[in-house]
């Protein structure tokens, strides 16, 4: 009788350092995935009954959205204990069993981590604000009032209003980024480092293999709190910040970027660098610089291993024009830093809705983002081409939505329950009322409905991905310049002899492509691709070929 031999999926997870490196993320909204306990809140238990369905994507990590212990005013990037589960989400144990489910999968886990800011409820600011002189006195950000009452500068919240609440205990100001209950944390105080330092090593002694830092370039103000200068009109970019909200007409020069935070991130490398293959990306938050930020962040090895920013995150439609923009000055600025792209996330109105794509421009934006170089991000429901949900008015629960109701509606949209089951108008999400509505527009796109239908988008995200995780050259190899061909984006991949050719039709009309000459190979052809010797690319049509160099 044979013996079942048992592998140690832990084991064949940490012996690939660069996993990363061309990977495929999958981003999870843990609110919003599943509820197992009917509370119609997702929760951790919920990620482990719904594990098979991320495996079948072939993705090649997690990335979970904050499930600490919160006061949820910003729903959990508002965090009050940097090493516990809240209740709401379940048990440190519950955590435990999603490292266990994912990993028995060949699925790695990383979490995000806020540290930037913590809750006004965290121990540490409860113990901060007490006095000018306790142990954590310093371990936030403090200032004193102009003479005139005023605070120190002219910071601005991205919530929206000044950066500065007064506290009548200290008879001081404290710093803000976000909303007034999310004091920024000080970190030219090497004691705040060495707490944060030792949170991320509890996550990583329980088994992460990395993390998603939220507003990665926050971390560290400007020591003198120098004022802002006015941004030009003709400068302001609402990538960040909605076209509304006041944040936009400031340069922030001195409140975000600053050269310290480099200090940090190389401590923050070092600790996972005594770990066998666990990797960061960051979140860059910038409109002006994002790129150059990426850049420098992800230098030298000795920094995060990636990060992304917002181009392909904006309102800008990626034509051909814009896709070859953004490469350009990826080109000119980054030599061995490494990018992570994504289109949709848990901050931003759906790319479905936001650049107005049906199922063919979805379906060559997937494909793109699987051959492009860096690392690929892919955010819950993205895969069943879901859209924006309009969320009434009275079912707001974020409070970004309702400072700028109506102009902006805030990030609820991207947020509502992932669709299950079209049958059940809960969408199989949850058995009580879930915490934002289902979207009946999202029903007749239930993962249920999709995996009986061989041509649904659900399908082609499987196949990209597998396209990408099977072709070496398109998960690492080096790319060329994006040139243009009318509305075609075109270029080329390169690794170990092989040359693979990328081109894509991102507009609504039928365009000439000219192919280089030579023996080259079709692929794509599972995803909708041409054939080698087409002339001509339908909208929103592919062209992938490959040849011996």
């Amino acid at each position: 009788m044979n013996k079942e031999v048992k592998i140690d999926m832990s084991s064949v997870l940490a012996a690939d350092k660069d996993w990363w490196r061309g990977g495929v993320i999958y981003q999870i909204y843990p609110r919003s995935f599943q509820d197992s306990t009917g509370d119609g809140i997702g929760d951790l238990r919920g990620i482990v009954q719904r594990m098979d369905h991320i495996a079948s994507l072939g993705v090649d990590a997690i990335w979970i959205s904050p499930f600490f212990t919160s006061p949820m005013k910003d729903f959990g990037y508002d965090v009050s204990n940097y090493c516990d589960v809240d209740p709401m989400f379940g048990t440190l144990a519950d955590f435990d069993a999603v490292i266990e489910a994912a990993h028995a999968r060949g699925i790695r886990v990383m979490i995000d981590q806020v540290l930037s800011h913590t809750s006004d409820q965290h121990p540490w600011f409860a113990e901060s604000r007490q006095s000018r002189d306790n142990d954590k006195a310093d371990w936030f950000v403090w200032a004193d009032p102009k003479e005139d009452g005023t605070p120190p500068n002219n910071w601005l919240s991205i919530f929206g209003g000044p950066a500065w609440q007064w506290d009548a205990r200290r008879e001081q100001y404290y710093l803000h980024n976000f909303l007034t209950s999310q004091p920024d944390l000080n970190f030219h105080c090497p004691a705040v480092q060495d707490a944060l330092l030792d949170a991320v090593r509890f996550w990583l002694d329980r088994g992460v293999d990395g993390f998603r830092l939220d507003t990665i370039n926050f971390y560290v103000h400007d020591k003198d709190l120098r004022d802002n200068p006015a941004l030009p009109v003709d400068m302001r970019d609402d990538s960040i910040a909605p076209r509304v909200n006041p944040y936009n007409h400031q340069h922030h020069l001195y409140s975000k970027n600053q050269p310290e935070n480099l200090a940090f991130l190389r401590r923050f490398r070092a600790l996972l660098d005594e770990y066998p293959a666990a990797a960061a990306v960051g979140e860059v938050g910038d409109a002006q610089k994002g790129l150059e930020i990426m850049a420098e962040y992800t230098s030298g090895g000795d920094k995060v291993h990636m990060c992304y920013s917002f181009e392909f995150l904006s309102k800008h439609a990626p034509t051909a024009g814009r896709v070859a923009e953004v490469w350009d000055r990826v080109g000119s600025v980054i030599d061995d830093g490494w990018a992570c792209w994504a289109f949709s996330n848990h901050d931003v109105v759906r790319h479905s809705s936001r650049w107005n794509l049906g199922d063919a421009g979805l379906r060559c934006l997937t494909t793109l983002m699987m051959t492009m170089r860096g690392t690929a991000c892919i955010y819950q429901g993205e895969e069943l081409g879901l859209t924006e949900a309009d969320v009434a008015y009275e079912d707001l629960q974020d409070p970004y939505g309702i400072e700028f109701w109506p102009e902006f509606k805030g990030r609820d949209g991207c947020r509502t329950p992932m669709v299950w089951q079209a049958s059940n108008s809960d969408a199989g999400f949850s058995a009580g009322k879930p915490w934002l509505p289902v979207a009946s527009e999202h029903l007749g796109r239930a993962v249920e409905a999709q995996e009986g239908n061989a041509d649904a988008i659900l399908h082609h995200y499987r196949r990209a991905i597998a396209m990408r995780r099977n072709e070496l050259t398109l998960a690492k190899g080096e790319q060329s310049p994006v040139t243009t061909q009318g509305p075609v984006a075109v270029f080329t991949r390169t690794h170990d002899g092989e040359e693979i050719f990328c081109a894509f039709n991102l507009g609504e009309a039928e365009a000439p492509i000219t192919l280089p000459a030579g023996d080259w190979q079709m692929m794509g052809a599972e995803l909708g691709g041409a054939a080698p010797d087409a002339t001509t690319l339908a909208p929103w049509q592919c062209l992938l070929a490959r040849r011996a160099i």
